[in-house]
């Protein structure tokens, strides 16, 4: 199994999570971040703006359903111009183990 971890822009959460529900990824964990990358933060005037909004999508899914997953968000997440920076980043880790707290399986 695979943790996918998907930092991106606020205004492309709805439409990754409906192209990965559509695509048979329905469970996600959402939470807000803030964060800056190689950039250091944006300059909008005279205002630097050190950390920027995002939202951070979490999924677990089994190693061959991987490579879909990252495809539906990078085609969902990406704003347009290859190489614009802030659009985000994607972490997959190994999962070892799994275990669903009301029934005490250990599956996904």
């Amino acid at each position: 199994m695979k943790m996918i971890r998907a930092i991106i822009r606020p205004d492309k959460v709805q439409e990754v999570l409906s192209e990965l529900s559509d695509a048979g990824f329905p469970a996600v964990t959402k939470i807000d971040v803030a964060g800056r990358g190689r950039q250091r933060g944006v300059k909008v005037g005279n205002i630097h703006y050190d950390e920027i909004s995002k939202e951070m999508l979490m999924l677990v899914v089994d190693d061959e359903n991987k490579d879909d997953v990252v495809r539906i968000i990078i085609k969902n997440a990406r704003t347009g111009e290859e190489g614009a920076f802030g659009d985000g980043k994607i972490f997959i880790n190994s999962v070892e183990e799994v275990y669903t707290i009301s029934t005490g399986e250990s599956e996904l």
